[in-house]
């Protein structure tokens, strides 16, 4: 994981795919951009919130202000594997991220308010001072899915395609599985492009070639929404 960085900043377009449109854009990216080295990877994400998920809920209201801060490891947890914890935040349409390497169980006791971040950086406190000020956050969901990362050589341009995306409510720890609830129709995935400039033309091309359109779209946000839609159902039938 060394190749991760820890800063970013950065624009991102989101993009829902049928199984056909996910076909062809992995076509299409063939010689103009490579799978990175790490082939096809399953991110696991775990998303802390206050008890009333007042940073989700405030997500999918689609403020010009939004953050998030979770925990993220590509593939499960073993033996004390290094993960980061991170802060994103999305400001009039540009996204922010931060992130620092720790372990699972330090991140645990840095949201318990057992220890702070061993790494002792601006970035470090930064993801301090958010825990801070939401003072008590705690496990609230995992994000999954698997993902394909596409670079193109001397660019900022990066590409993901993010297959099966899930969630679950239950077992919020980065080691136990990668099993979870789809949040898409099978075979759907997410196209993600992220640029710190312009798009190229030959990509936009791609796009309108394939009637692939522009849409907003939260993996966590649409988790809640199908967590809350399920219990608001079973407490009006017993409410009957």
């Amino acid at each position: 994981m060394s190749n991760h960085i820890a800063t970013m900043l950065r624009y991102e377009f989101k993009y829902m795919l049928s199984k056909e449109q996910c076909d062809y854009i992995k076509q299409s990216l063939v010689g103009h951009m490579s799978i990175d080295s790490y082939g096809k990877t399953t991110i696991v994400s775990l998303y802390y919130d206050t008890p009333d998920l007042y940073l989700i809920r405030t997500s999918v209201e689609k403020p010009k202000f939004k953050e998030k801060i979770r925990t993220r490891a590509y593939g499960l947890v073993t033996n004390g594997d290094k993960i980061f914890l991170e802060v994103k935040r999305k400001v009039n349409g540009i996204v922010y991220k931060r992130r620092v390497k720790t372990s699972e169980q330090e991140a645990a006791d840095f949201f318990a308010f057992k220890s702070n971040l061993s790494e002792g950086s601006q970035i470090a406190r930064e993801i301090c001072y958010t825990r801070d000020f939401y003072k008590n956050l705690q496990p609230a969901i995992m994000i999954l899915y698997d993902r394909y990362a596409y670079l193109q050589d001397n660019s900022d341009l990066r590409v993901t395609i993010d297959e099966n995306p899930r969630y679950r409510t239950e077992d919020l720890n980065l080691h136990t599985s990668t099993e979870g609830t789809s949040l898409l129709p099978p075979g759907g995935a997410i196209l993600e492009i992220k640029v710190q400039g312009a798009m190229p033309l030959w990509l936009t091309k791609i796009l309108a070639e394939g009637k692939i359109y522009k849409t907003s779209f939260s993996k966590v946000g649409e988790a809640y929404k199908k967590c809350y839609a399920t219990i608001t159902s079973i407490e009006r039938k017993s409410a009957l």
